[in-house]
């Protein structure tokens, strides 16, 4: 029975729930009144519970779903403005012991060559993306109690933060591994992480249970129940995503939305971040094998409907999208994404891309100074700030701050000193022009006077050397 206080994986996300949620999004998918109701209700800003975003989701009005993304648009702008946080994943290691089918680290693909940095490797890896530009990583690693066990994993995040190269600086490390103990959590506390991050998958317990056929990964409700135990470790901020095109969507929207709003009736904060990864093609993986892709225009409909729904969560799109893909997500309510990423052990420190240990095609392939300037020229400010995590405003200090609309307070100002930070150190001629422009145009936007004040000294002396001011 569905319970969303409940510890139990298959009742805080119940089958029957999800089944009767659709079943009852059907019935009412032309319910005018009840529509109206629930876009109403979307536009307090207070979110919508499962049931009422599946309303929307089976909804095929066109002046429904134009509304809804007006919404969308308005929410992203209310609480997010035009900020947008940048980050780079790093791989550690591609061995892992899980059969994943739609993974080409699975055990079983012997032919993918299997890696493992060194922590001289790891140092060689990060001096490459503080030279970039990057200040906030997202580690990755197959699960391999061998290979990576944690004391791998934390003696990398040690590595990572202990490196200073030139002006670069890695600030936050997030961190994205296999499910673990409370106690495992702890340590990845105390070590500094910024969110914990793990992808559901999928929330069909049937369809998980076959495709993840082997390995710890198998257990559907010890994955499922991690972020309580992370949050249990003392692990203030979260990370939730679904692979989209594993499951029926409708499935996974209504079970994703049922475990933000588990996390805030146990825990009273949901996710701190929502990621939207759709199943791409990789070493051995065809795409294709799988009969549940999604369009360009549901991904951007679930977009939307998941801003609405959790309006206060991050929300982050990687370069497993296209650039048509992500201006079009930017917009519907995505406020992170990552630039220049290579998805293979090692890549950044190879001067060509390679491709035989990537875990998935890359469709967006720009520099970051690339991304970054097509991001100030579509009107968004590129952020490569963290300071909130830096400053203990995580989990319902921040959510708090982000409701009451005072972030801004902190975001925006944030955002430019270290865009500013980005166009000294890193920037082409032509990003640093454009981005000077930006920041002049956008210091009239700080909210308070004071504040809007000291960002412009501040950003005087970051031009006269100084760096990493924050509010």
């Amino acid at each position: 029975m569905y319970n969303p206080k409940s510890l139990k994986a298959e009742e805080f996300i119940d089958h029957e729930e999800i089944l009767d949620t659709i079943r009852y999004a059907d019935e009412n998918r032309d319910n005018m009144p009840l529509i109206r109701q629930i876009l109403d209700k979307a536009a307090t800003r207070k979110g919508l519970d499962h049931r009422e975003a599946s309303v929307l989701l089976a909804c095929e009005d066109n002046d429904v779903i134009e509304e809804m993304y007006a919404l969308a648009r308005q929410i992203k702008k209310d609480f997010y403005g035009n900020r947008i946080v940048m980050f780079a994943p790093l791989y550690l290691s591609n061995y892992c012991v899980n059969g994943c089918v739609y993974c080409p680290y699975h055990y079983q693909n012997k032919h993918i060559p299997r890696k493992k940095l060194t922590q001289e490797q790891v140092k060689a890896e990060v001096i490459a993306l503080q030279d970039m530009g990057h200040k906030r990583l997202a580690i990755e690693a197959g699960e391999d109690p061998v290979n990576n066990p944690i004391e791998y994993i934390l003696e990398c995040i040690d590595t990572i933060y202990s490196i200073k190269h030139k002006n670069g600086a890695i600030r936050r490390v997030n961190v994205n591994i296999a499910a673990t103990t409370v106690e495992n959590y702890r340590k990845l506390k105390e070590a500094g992480i910024g969110t914990y991050i793990l992808f559901q998958e999928t929330y069909h317990k049937e369809s998980y249970e076959k495709l993840h056929p082997t390995g710890p990964k198998h257990n559907y409700a010890y994955h499922t129940e991690a972020m309580d135990r992370a949050m249990e470790g003392g692990i203030d901020d979260v990370g939730l995503g679904v692979l989209f095109g594993l499951e029926l969507y409708r499935y996974e929207l209504a079970g994703l939305l049922m475990h933000a709003e588990h996390l805030e009736a146990v825990h009273g904060v949901g996710p701190h971040t929502i990621s939207m990864p759709r199943i791409k093609k990789a070493d051995d993986i065809d795409p294709d094998q799988f009969d549940n892709g999604i369009s360009d225009d549901i991904f951007a409909k679930l977009c939307a409907l998941i801003r609405i729904a959790v309006p206060y969560t991050g929300m982050i799109i990687s370069t497993r999208e296209s650039q048509a893909v992500r201006a079009r997500l930017l917009e519907l309510g995505v406020s992170q994404i990552s630039g220049a990423s290579r998805t293979s052990v090692g890549g950044y420190t190879d001067e060509e891309r390679p491709t035989d240990t990537e875990q998935f095609d890359v469709s967006d392939q720009r520099t970051l100074d690339e991304v970054v300037r097509w991001l100030m020229e579509s009107g968004f400010i590129p952020s490569f700030c963290t300071a909130c995590y830096r400053e203990g405003r995580t989990g319902d200090r921040f959510m708090s701050l982000l409701k009451s609309g005072k972030i801004h307070d902190c975001c925006h100002p944030n955002a430019l000193m270290t865009l500013k930070e980005f166009l000294e150190d890193y920037a082409s001629e032509e990003t640093r022009r454009i981005g000077m422009k930006m920041i002049d145009r956008e210091l009239l936007n700080v909210p308070t006077e004071k504040i809007r004040n000291i960002c412009k000294a501040n950003i005087d002396a970051i031009a006269n050397g100084k760096r990493d001011f924050r509010f």
